[in-house]
């Protein structure tokens, strides 16, 4: 039996972290606070879409995030009534009528987007945020083809805009100034909207890192993801914690002698006798699984060169938690299975095993138990 556990008592406390940091804030010139914009894109970044954003609603968020058609659909459906802002623009017409005909926030971040959603948009005007690329290169309008975007958007008669944001490329690194350059864009860019008579509502641009590193830069509203996980890309000065964790049971006990091979590719064998625990879980359930390193640059890569050079040489190797002593992993991870070394411990059959995960690469089969 395996599940990932949700610890709602860490999730609380990271939240009112980031509504401390957002009551410093103070209010803006409509006398309103900055909103948290809730980001539960990937299964609620693996805690379990449906579970976890009733969860945050629960809690005092009003507006919920996704990145595809399919999770605002399962939103709806499962009775969510709040807002529900879909972040990926698109043009097809299929998708854009399901989230119409369930009051879903459309993004517009092009002219075929902006059209289909005119033309199906007769009875009722469509609301949307538009997307800005500040130098992304994925969703949005690119940010210097104003005039272009001013001309598409005088020509929807259809569509309510109720907000505009951006997305920055690298606002977990460095000294800030690839992030500053795109924010200004997208000032320049809502401030020409503007004076064309362009309403562009509510702002936000904004992720869980540049809310932490960019004060100055949390306008109308910030998108929290991986900030409510208290799994940060920047160091975590805060005090966030860490959500989720993987529990599974010792399914198997075993005595094997010295020089026995453990694991796929011979790669380890035993040094002396030992005494090992198999338990049904493995990298395929998301235990020791990453985010591949070619998201990084040149120079990032390096450093994860160096760090995993270094730890090779400290043998600090992997480790799971058996009645709260940290028993190391013996030989290559299996898909389903790992063995561990309990030499000296006393563990039975069926104890309860703890692994250190990143819910969002736990297997979505695996129940989500909220504790």
């Amino acid at each position: 039996m395996k599940e990932l556990l949700v610890e709602k008592d860490k999730i609380k406390h990271n939240l009112k972290i980031i509504k401390k940091i957002i009551d410093s804030d103070g209010k803006n010139d409509n006398g309103e606070k900055v909103k948290i914009i809730a980001v539960v894109k990937g299964n609620g970044y693996g805690l379990g879409l449906v579970q976890y954003s009733k969860f945050l609603i629960d809690n005092g968020i009003k507006i919920i995030a996704v990145a595809t058609v399919e999770e605002a659909i399962q939103l709806r459906k499962a009775g969510i009534k709040e807002d529900i802002l879909m972040m990926s623009s698109t043009a097809v017409k299929e998708d854009i009528q399901k989230m119409l005909d369930n009051n879903i926030i459309l993004t517009i971040g092009s002219k075929e987007a902006g059209d289909a959603v005119n033309d199906l948009s007769k009875t009722k005007k469509a609301r949307v945020h538009l997307k800005i690329d500040t130098g992304f290169g994925r969703y949005g309008f690119i940010y210097s083809d104003e005039e272009k975007m001013i001309e598409y958007i005088k020509s929807w008669n259809n569509i309510k805009i109720e907000g505009a944001f951006s997305h920055f490329s690298i606002a977990f690194f460095g000294n800030g100034k690839e992030t500053q350059l795109q924010f200004n864009r997208f000032l320049k860019c809502v401030e020409t909207l503007k004076l064309n008579n362009i309403e562009t509502g509510m702002l936000h641009i904004c992720n869980s890192s540049a809310f932490l590193r960019f004060k100055e830069m949390h306008l109308n509203a910030v998108r929290i993801g991986s900030a409510l996980l208290g799994r940060l890309s920047i160091p975590n000065v805060w005090g966030f914690k860490k959500v989720g964790i993987l529990r599974s049971n010792v399914s198997e006990i075993k005595t094997l002698p010295k020089g026995y091979n453990i694991g796929y590719s011979n790669s380890f064998k035993t040094k002396k006798e030992t005494k090992v625990a198999i338990i049904p879980c493995g990298y395929a359930d998301g235990f020791n699984v990453v985010v591949d390193k070619d998201m990084y640059r040149k120079i990032d890569k390096i450093r994860y060169i160096v760090r995993d050079v270094k730890n090779l040489f400290k043998k600090q190797g992997i480790f799971v938690m058996i009645n709260g002593e940290k028993c190391k992993v013996l030989g290559r991870l299996g898909m389903y299975h790992v063995t561990v070394d309990i030499s000296g411990k006393d563990i039975d059959i069926g104890e309860e095993v703890l692994f250190e995960v990143s819910p969002i690469f736990v297997n979505s089969e695996i129940s989500r138990e909220y504790i």
